[in-house]
Parts: C-alpha cells; sequence; structure tokens
C-alpha cells in the first residue's frame, strides 16, 4: 500500500486533489473564459449600437426643432411685412388723414423730375390736389430738392400749380428750396406765390441742354463702318457712329431755344417784376440762395418750418406727399416675371 503511494505520479496527484478539492479542470477553466469574453463581445455591441440609436435620433430631433424654428421666425418675418403694407398708413399726412385744426400741408419735390421717378408730374400732382381739396389746409410748401429734368413733366406741374391756386385763391402755395433747385425744379419753383430758400442753397440754370457723344474717330482708327439705313432724310440725325451735320445741328439749337423760350416765359410769368435786370438770370448759370435773392430770384431766406411758422401762420406740417405702394409694386413686379417666364417657355416650345 505504502509502495503504490510511493509510486504515484505528481500529476495524478494534482488532478486527483483538483477534482477532490472541487477546482475546476484547466479545459473547463479555459470555456468558461472564452464564454464570458463571448458575453462582453455582445455587451460591447449592444452598447455601441444604442449608442449609435441615441446619437442617430438625437440629431434628428435637433433638426426637427431647427425646423421648426426656421418655419416660427419666417412667418414671423411675414406677418411683420403684411402688417407694414396693409395696417400702417402708407399716406403719412396725406389726404386720408383727417386732423383738427389748420395746418400747412407739405409736398415733397426731391431728385430727378421724370415719369417714371418720385417726383413724376403724377405723384407731385396728386399731392397738390389733395392739399388743396383739404379744408383744414391753410397754406402749402412746395419743398424743392431737385437738380431738374423733364421739361415736360415740369410743365405739367407748373401748369397744375397755376389752375390750382386760381381754383383755391385763398390757399397761398410757397416753394422752399432745400439743397438745389435748378431747371426744371425752378421751372415748378417759379409757379409759387413765394420763394424761400437757404442762404447757401444752389438756384437757378434756367436753361436747355441736350448732350451725347461721337465715336466717328474711334470708328476709323479701328476700321468699322456704320451701315444706317432710314426712310426719312434726317430719321437717322444725330447718330453717335455718324459725323453731325450742320443743317441737323442747328434745327436741334432751334429746338433747344424754342423749349428754353417757353422756359424764359414761365419764369418771367412767375416772378413778374421782382426778377432783377440782368442778362445773366436766363444763360443756365446758378446762384447761392443769398445771391438768387438779390437776383429776384428768391423771395426770402427760411426753412419750411420757418415759413409754415412766421409765412403761413400754421406751424403743424402734414405731409401730404404721396408714397409708393410697395404692395402694389411687388405684385407688378411678381407678375411681370411671371408673364416673363411664361413668354420664355412658350418661346422655347414653338422653337
Amino acid at each position: 500500500m505504502s509502495d503504490e503511494k510511493k509510486n504515484e505520479t505528481p500529476e495524478s496527484v494534482v488532478a486527483k486533489d483538483a477534482w477532490t478539492e472541487g477546482e475546476p479542470a484547466p479545459v473547463a477553466s479555459d470555456a468558461s473564459a472564452a464564454a464570458s469574453k463571448k458575453e462582453r463581445v455582445v455587451d460591447e455591441g449592444e452598447w455601441q449600437r444604442d449608442l449609435l440609436n441615441r446619437l442617430a435620433f438625437s440629431s434628428i430631433n435637433e433638426q426637427r426643432r431647427t425646423r421648426r424654428w426656421g418655419i416660427f421666425f419666417k412667418f414671423m418675418v411675414f406677418a411683420y411685412i403684411f402688417f407694414i403694407l396693409f395696417y400702417i398708413p402708407r399716406d403719412w399726412g396725406g389726404a386720408d388723414i383727417k386732423l383738427g385744426g389748420a395746418h400747412t400741408a407739405l409736398i415733397e419735390i426731391s431728385g430727378v423730375i421724370a415719369a417714371d421717378a418720385p417726383a413724376s408730374a403724377d405723384t407731385v400732382v396728386g399731392g397738390l390736389r389733395a392739399a388743396f381739396k383739404d379744408e383744414n389746409t391753410a397754406g402749402i410748401i412746395l419743398r424743392i430738392n431737385s437738380p431738374g429734368g423733364s421739361p415736360v413733366q415740369s410743365g405739367y406741374i407748373y401748369d397744375e400749380i397755376k389752375r390750382l391756386r386760381a381754383l383755391y385763391p385763398e390757399t397761398p402755395l410757397y416753394a422752399v428750396v432745400v439743397d438745389v433747385c435748378a431747371s426744371g425744379g425752378y421751372y415748378i419753383a417759379a409757379a409759387a406765390d413765394e420763394i424761400y430758400a437757404d442762404k447757401a442753397s444752389m438756384v437757378g440754370s434756367i436753361g436747355v441742354v441736350m448732350n451725347g457723344f461721337g465715336f466717328t474717330g474711334a470708328m476709323d482708327k479701328l476700321g468699322v463702318e456704320r451701315r444706317l439705313l432710314t426712310a426719312g432724310e434726317s430719321k437717322g440725325f444725330l447718330d453717335p457712329f455718324s459725323p453731325l451735320k450742320e443743317g441737323e445741328v442747328e434745327h436741334v439749337k432751334g429746338m433747344l431755344g424754342n423749349i428754353h423760350q417757353q422756359f424764359i416765359d414761365a419764369v418771367k410769368e412767375g416772378r413778374g417784376e421782382r426778377l432783377a435786370d440782368s442778362d445773366k438770370i436766363f444763360t443756365g448759370l446758378v446762384w447761392s440762395g443769398e445771391q438768387a435773392v438779390a437776383l429776384g430770384l428768391v423771395d426770402g431766406l427760411g426753412s419750411s418750418s420757418y415759413v409754415a411758422r412766421e409765412i403761413i401762420g400754421a406751424e403743424r406740417i402734414v405731409d401730404f406727399t404721396p408714397r409708393p405702394d410697395y404692395f402694389q409694386q411687388f405684385a407688378d413686379r411678381i407678375g411681370m416675371t411671371m408673364a416673363n417666364t411664361l413668354s420664355n417657355q412658350l418661346g422655347l416650345s414653338l422653337e
């Protein structure tokens, strides 16, 4: 018995002790570690997938919130524009605003006088008619800040002022010069009862101008040939790519002289004996407001508030200048864009 114990190998002893003591066999221990590792890999994969899902849903929710706020702010901007266009009066102080007591009506003439400009005859005449018609108007001020423009548009306004002054003789009309009242601007001012300006204002330029360019010399140097076909001997007169003809130049000068005489007659009719006896007045020169007083082109120095307070006697000024209907302009522009787009599409299809 003792010999058998002596012959037992260390390995059998270790195995026996491991078995009897309940210790896991080496093979069983490796399988458990592999299973545990596999479980850990599965857990890590699920955690990563869960994290990716959370990040994806968070990004989607953030995009949704951003989209909602964007829609909200766009709606607020649209509502603000809608309120401006429809609920705020566009004719500040115009004929639609009823105010108690006497006031001084103001009409602005600013910028170039032209048919497609804010200082067009239609715009200015509309404000003048509303101002004269208002029963609370004690006097009217034409506040002019213009270098001039179309003699036709200026003549329209001049004639309408004369007509309205005869129709409402109890309502005086005064012109007040701001920075510049030249050419067509002074044409209009001459129709007023009196003209006031600042001492540094620029007044005058009673003349007519027509200008352009000639390119005949440049064409000769470049070897370019002008081919102009007309029906009518003078149909292409003053063509910038053709040499000037003496007869055409004389014709244009005669036309300009005729328009200039119309201008002179209007100024003399409006200013009368107040004009100084000076040949320089109608040469197209401009003068300061202080010089214009000495020449009789201006009656005195003063601003709009001064005229309203001291001359008219109604210090409160109400603006009768017609303002542009921005919504109508926007609608017209949209309509023109759609019409052009449709026209282009039809043109392409017909091709």
